[in-house]
């Protein structure tokens, strides 16, 4: 037996469950960094026009598997889809790894699930674009609406991958302990919201950036160019909400893992409005929009851990203080 078998037999067996834990959070967290990459590509995607490359058909390409003689769109819309299926088998083996590794009612088992049908429907909004020709060209209300619903779904993606691997690492291993007991749930979910409808107008007017890029001036009218002032305008006023909750949180006699994911929020939401700013005012070249597009995408997922990690810890104490008045009561008789 060698020593690296025989150290862990020694091990017991609550050492080789955090381990096992702890491994699965790593390879959750693969998993949403894999899944950037895959969203960066869409965007891409969508940013050279390449929706139809592969004609209108799905999941094939141009009517086959593998494409034939293919021109540059179609190479760009074929390697989306396929980082995309790989991102499924990865999902897969996200799920298969909750239920091994986690008992019933285990909150990563949720987490898990829901990280696996949002990205069942992000696949099929991909397909409806495709199918219902919603690409290239098209600056219908109806792909607007498509693509803000495309975002909303990414942001739920994301969120759920995200709170898959936090979960996973053991609390007392993670310092999360915050106490913000004076925080309004109302204010959280505000700023879900917003971040959340911010990120939905951001889709749209990028798609105008695409669309519009060279006619802007000709075409002052349309949603999605103004969508290009009305973006940035939200986007600030959602700023006094955001940046209000990180100083609350830094302020108050919170943990470490809260005042952490406070002050990462707010330092990305200040370089997400940096980087807006650079992206309006050079007209909106696809690599500044590639990059602005994950910084929306880190806002997001750190405002979710920030909110969870809140609300459970006040949950926390909730139950904490009425078990310890039953105590009490109960001492007293």
């Amino acid at each position: 037996m060698s020593r690296a078998a025989a150290g862990v037999q020694a091990l017991s067996a609550e050492q080789r469950s955090r381990l096992a834990e702890r491994g699965y959070a790593r390879y959750a967290w693969v998993v949403l960094a894999y899944t950037l990459l895959v969203i960066a590509w869409g965007a891409f995607v969508r940013a050279t026009g390449s929706g139809a490359g592969c004609g209108r058909h799905w999941p094939l390409c141009n009517g086959v598997v593998v494409p034939r003689s293919p021109s540059t769109a179609t190479w760009i819309e074929y390697a989306h889809r396929t980082t995309s299926g790989i991102a499924l088998v990865l999902v897969g083996g996200l799920l298969v790894g909750a239920w091994r590794r986690f008992p019933a009612g285990h909150r990563v088992r949720a987490a898990a699930v829901l990280s696996a049908f949002f990205l069942t429907t992000e696949a099929l909004v991909g397909a409806g674009l495709v199918l219902f020709e919603l690409v290239g060209a098209n600056a219908s209300a109806a792909r607007a609406a498509w693509m803000a619903g495309h975002l909303a779904n990414t942001f739920f993606l994301l969120g759920a991958l995200a709170l898959t691997a936090w979960w996973a690492v053991p609390a007392e291993e993670g310092g999360r302990s915050s106490s913000l007991a004076e925080t309004s749930r109302r204010w959280l979910a505000a700023a879900l919201g917003a971040v959340l409808v911010l990120g939905m107008t951001g889709a749209v007017a990028a798609l105008g950036d695409t669309l519009f890029r060279a006619s802007a001036p000709e075409a002052p009218r349309h949603v999605f160019v103004r969508l290009r002032v009305w973006h940035p305008l939200l986007a600030l006023l959602a700023a006094p909400l955001i940046l209000g909750l990180c100083a609350r949180a830094r302020a108050a006699p919170s943990g470490d893992g809260a005042r952490k994911l406070a002050t990462g929020l707010g330092a990305v939401y200040l370089a997400q409005l940096g980087i807006g700013a650079v992206n309006v005012w050079f007209r909106a070249p696809i690599a500044i929009q590639l990059v602005h597009l994950l910084f929306s995408d880190a806002v997001w997922i750190l405002l979710v851990l920030f909110v969870a990690t809140v609300w459970a810890e006040e949950t926390g104490d909730r139950t904490r203080a009425s078990q310890l008045s039953c105590a009490t009561t109960a001492t007293e008789t």
